[in-house]
Parts: C-alpha cells; sequence; structure tokens
C-alpha cells in the first residue's frame, strides 16, 4: 500500500512491517500505540524503523493512519492519573 510519510511516499505491507519489526525490543510506551505480531510498540518507534527517518520527521497521525490502512491496530495514550489533592494545612497523613 502507498502511503505519504513525512512527504515522502512509501510502498508499505503489512507483512513487511511485521518482519523489520520482529527483531526489535519495543520501548516503554507513553502515548500512541500498535499492535504487532502480539507485542505492543509506539508508532514512532514503528514509523522510525519502517522509514529509517528520524521520529522529528513524521508525526503520530501520519503513522496511525498508515499503520490502520496495513490492517495493524492502535491504541491511544492511556490517561495520566490525576494529581493528588494536597491542602495546605493538612498534616503528612492527610487527616
Amino acid at each position: 500500500m502507498r502511503c505519504v510519510i513525512a512527504r515522502f511516499p512509501f510502498d508499505l505491507i503489512k507483512s513487511e512491517v511485521e518482519q523489520s519489526m520482529s527483531g526489535i525490543t519495543p520501548e516503554p510506551v507513553t502515548g500512541v500505540s500498535v499492535t504487532i505480531d502480539r507485542r505492543i510498540y509506539p508508532v514512532m518507534q514503528v514509523g522510525e524503523v519502517i522509514t529509517r527517518q528520524n521520529r522529528r520527521d513524521f508525526t503520530v497521525g501520519e503513522m496511525r493512519r498508515a499503520l490502520t490502512q496495513l490492517g495493524f491496530t492502535c491504541h491511544d495514550a492511556r490517561p495520566v492519573a490525576p494529581a493528588r489533592d494536597t491542602r495546605v494545612g493538612e498534616d503528612t497523613l492527610g487527616w
């Protein structure tokens, strides 16, 4: 499938993406992720491997669109837990 990533055309095939990522250890996921062969990778890591470009050259949206068109499942970033409400005047035990 022909995809445009960072203004460059790429002919990507799902099996080739799977093969490219087969020996790569997934980085910790902090944003949008994609499942490839039962492993979860950050989409920016996958983009860097398959395009051989710097991560600053493309966006999460471009990679997500390309990977979704190829048939991969993309996941949104996990919501950030709200900070604990600490009030002035309470002792350290929170009573």
